[in-house]
């Protein structure tokens, strides 16, 4: 099912709500007083949050020793962007050249197409944010470099409009670029597929790519466009026990 804001699908028992409910609820009255509530986060992390931040750590581990920037293909709310920033502060605080650069409608789908599938009844405009988001997140990882060394220099992006438009935009005007980690996470299949044509050129051995939907029936567009784009038997799809649906490969 969708939630009734935003459109996120939701494959939890209803017991399961009811109690993500009341633990949102804990959080937002919580007794923490403001210089106490972020050191202590974990108090409100269920094992799916948890696990999701395990296995981001573990990849970010993967791209320490290799060259490049780091993209992510549908930022949504940037949890995942902010997560990369921080791990990039632990390993790898004073790597410049580690740019995390995030591409997103904020607008929610854009290019919806038959190879989606119906599963997910989605429509252009599904998982849309409210209206200029990306400030807001622009601020929140703005703070995080601030917090880390060589705060002076800004070393993320977040990139606005159709990714078809975008992202080949963005290689053209840096031509400097090398992917050492990209993410994909548009779930749908136009976009991801000018994700995967546009980067391709620019992978090398030991690049690592995330896929967020792949050999999901509800977003199955994901699936398609690596296989119209890259040699599935090229690639060991991997995975790490924590989490079921992320999965990950290294080019070799």
């Amino acid at each position: 099912m969708k939630t009734e804001k935003h459109d996120a699908i939701v494959l939890s028992s209803a017991s399961e709500k009811d109690l993500q409910k009341e633990l949102c609820g804990l959080l937002k009255a919580t007794p923490l007083p403001d210089d106490e509530l972020l050191p202590n986060l974990g108090l409100y992390l269920n094992s799916k949050s948890l696990a999701r931040i395990l296995f981001f750590y573990e990849i970010y581990q993967k791209i320490v020793n290799t060259h490049g920037v780091i993209m992510e293909f549908g930022v949504r709310w940037g949890q995942t962007l902010a997560l990369l920033s921080a791990l990039r502060g632990i390993f790898e605080p004073f790597n410049r050249h580690r740019k995390i650069i995030g591409f997103d409608t904020f607008e929610g789908f854009k290019g919806m197409d038959e190879k989606d599938g119906s599963n997910c009844r989605c429509t252009d405009g599904s998982f849309s944010v409210p209206g200029d988001y990306e400030s807001y997140l622009s601020r929140i990882i703005g703070i995080q470099d601030a917090m880390n060394p060589i705060p002076h220099l800004k070393k993320y992006e977040l990139v606005k409009g159709d990714a078809v438009e975008t992202i080949p935009a963005y290689i053209k005007n840096h031509p400097e670029t090398i992917v050492s980690l990209a993410i994909f996470d548009f779930d749908i299949y136009t976009p991801t597929k000018a994700a995967l044509e546009a980067i391709k050129p620019r992978l090398f051995k030991g690049s690592v790519l995330v896929f967020d939907e792949l050999c999901d029936d509800i977003f199955p567009g994901e699936t398609t466009a690596l296989l119209e784009s890259m040699a599935l038997s090229g690639l060991r799809i991997q995975r790490y026990p924590m989490t079921s649906r992320i999965s990950y490969a290294v080019l070799e």
